[in-house]
Order: C-alpha cells, then sequence, then structure tokens
C-alpha cells in the first residue's frame, strides 16, 4: 500500500509527465526528464510506475481528461465527476470552457495545449494502450456537453451528435491557436458553436 508520501510522489511524477507533454509532446518527453522536473528520487519512477513511459502517460492523459472536463461540469476540482448544473445554459457553460482554454494558452505563450490530441496524434497508432486513453478522455468530456444539451430539451441522439462536434472543433481549435499563436480560432470556434446550437434550436443563452 502507498502511503501518502508515495501517493505524492506518484502523483508529481504524473504532473510532470503531464507538463511536459504540453510543451514537448510523447516521444520528445524522456523519463530521466520527468524524474527531474518532479524532483522525484531516483528510481520512484518504476516503483510507481512498473510498466514504464506507457503507464505514466497513461497516468497523465487521465490527469488531463479531469482538469478539462471539470470546466466543462463547471466543478472547481479536477475530479469532479458530477454533470454540468441543469441551471446553467448551454452557452454559459461552452463560454466559460473557450475563456478558460483562451487563458490557459495566454498565460502560457502559447506553450501549453490539449495533451490528449497531442498523445493521440503521436501514439494512436501505435500504442493501443495510450490510443483507449485517450478515446476515454475524449468520451469523458462529449458525454457531460451531451448530457447538458439533454437537460435543455434536445433528443439524446441529436446531442451526442451536437457534443461530438463541440468537442472537436474545440479540440481543433486551440491547435490552431497555438500555430497562428493566437486565439482568434479558438473564439472563432465558440461563435461557430453558437451558429450550430441555434441551427438545432438551441439558443447560447436561455
Amino acid at each position: 500500500m502507498v502511503g501518502t508520501k508515495g501517493a505524492e510522489t506518484s502523483s508529481r511524477l504524473a504532473e510532470s509527465m503531464l507538463e511536459l507533454i504540453q510543451r514537448h509532446g510523447y516521444s520528445g518527453t524522456g523519463l530521466n526528464a520527468v524524474v527531474e522536473h518532479a524532483g522525484a528520487p531516483k528510481g520512484s519512477l518504476y516503483f510507481h510506475f512498473p510498466q514504464g513511459k506507457e503507464e505514466l502517460g497513461e497516468r497523465a492523459v487521465e490527469l488531463a481528461a479531469a482538469r478539462f472536463g471539470s470546466l466543462v461540469t463547471g466543478s472547481s476540482t479536477a475530479t469532479a465527476t458530477a454533470t454540468a448544473s441543469a441551471s446553467a445554459t448551454v452557452g454559459e457553460v461552452l463560454g466559460r470552457v473557450i475563456d478558460e482554454l483562451a487563458g490557459m494558452l495566454e498565460e502560457s505563450d502559447f506553450q501549453l495545449g490539449c495533451p490528449v490530441s497531442v498523445v493521440t496524434l503521436e501514439m494512436g497508432a501505435e500504442s493501443e494502450r495510450l490510443r483507449g486513453a485517450c478515446a476515454d478522455a475524449f468520451e469523458s468530456w462529449i458525454a457531460p456537453v451531451s448530457e447538458l444539451l439533454v437537460a435543455h430539451g434536445r433528443p439524446r441522439t441529436v446531442a451526442r451528435a451536437l457534443a461530438t462536434a463541440v468537442v472537436s472543433m474545440v479540440e481543433g481549435a486551440v491547435i490552431v491557436s497555438r500555430a497562428q499563436r493566437s486565439t482568434d480560432p479558438l473564439r472563432c470556434a465558440g461563435q461557430a458553436i453558437d451558429v450550430l446550437l441555434a441551427a438545432q434550436g438551441v439558443e447560447a443563452s436561455e
């Protein structure tokens, strides 16, 4: 059983892996760099992650999924599992997501992006374990958006399709924003999402 100190070390390693993936990509992140960044004792990585880099990468993807998912659920903690409040409008929830992502990009000087998309692009065809972790991460964002749309009267099949499109648009916009070093693509995606939802009878503010 891992004690408190061990749990803290494991958490630091996952946090470091996540940050380094955001900055350097999965392939560009070495395990020695992760240990150094985390300030962890030598040998601790394989103690906590005996299956090595893929296991640590999977943990980092799960951490990213929880954090980005908290933007959708409206929770202040990365471990929140509750869906967004039914009293919040679709536009308010998605607007908050866009604002938070735009702020993250600007504060990091466009160095930090979505690690899930990074790992998917780099390792989706190489590692079934990491591909599955990324698929689960995207699903963890699609599902609450879908439930929010259902709560606002959309049929479940329509809500699912809209939620998938919304998450896909936001993910793509983050990548383009990093390339252009501008949040304009992300803001444009937000406007396009409003148009898409309006076409399906979902008002941005209700």
